[in-house]
């Protein structure tokens, strides 16, 4: 991550890795296959880490503002996760945050968590160009307080138009039955450093 924060994607190499945490290449390949397995190690971590500050939220609102707290407190950790988000593999991987969400959203709206994958991805967007806008202009302040403000009430607006209108017509074509998000497996390297319980 503090090669990340550094130089992002570029500054991942074996060797770069190798060195920042005193080992030597070959000692690293015995746990990684190659350096895009270094970028899942830690896009899962971060995602895991992501999903911690937000575990135990009682409602999508208060999920928000978790997530957006993360996101201004660790920018360089939160930029590793969006980096290639829609591409394989990490298309394909487990996003426990994006579940949690869909979760708290069924339980407010009903139905099923996947049914709400759409409002998710509206949710998301919001939360995440909130949080981009925020590191990336450096806000802080009074001007920082109002963004993220904003974000929360538009997506408590979202919400509410759903709870209005469950059975509103949505634009654009209907969700195909192919296009699952963020349900993956979770990574077998994820809980691999665990310590066990007890």
């Amino acid at each position: 991550m503090r090669l990340w924060a550094r130089g992002g994607q570029k500054s991942l190499t074996i060797r770069a890795v190798a060195i920042e945490a005193g080992t030597t290449t070959p000692t690293l390949y015995e746990r990684y296959r190659d350096r895009e397995d270094i970028l899942r190690a830690v896009r899962v971590k971060a995602r895991q880490h992501l999903f911690t500050a937000t575990h135990g939220s009682r409602s999508v609102t208060e999920a928000v503002r978790r997530h957006l707290r993360f996101a201004r407190l660790h920018r360089h950790e939160y930029g590793a996760l969006f980096e290639g988000v829609a591409a394989p593999p990490s298309l394909h991987e487990h996003w426990p945050t994006f579940n949690l969400f869909r979760t708290l959203l069924a339980r407010r709206l009903g139905g099923t968590p996947r049914q709400h994958t759409r409002l998710m991805l509206a949710i998301w967007a919001t939360m995440h160009g909130a949080s981009e806008l925020i590191n990336r202009g450096r806000m802080r302040g009074a001007l920082r307080t109002q963004m993220e403000y904003s974000c929360v009430d538009a997506i408590e607006d979202m919400l509410r138009k759903a709870e209005e209108h469950p059975k509103r017509r949505r634009s654009g074509p209907a969700w195909p039955t192919a296009l699952i998000l963020g349900e993956g497996r979770v990574h077998p390297r994820a809980h691999a450093r665990r310590k066990p319980k007890g």
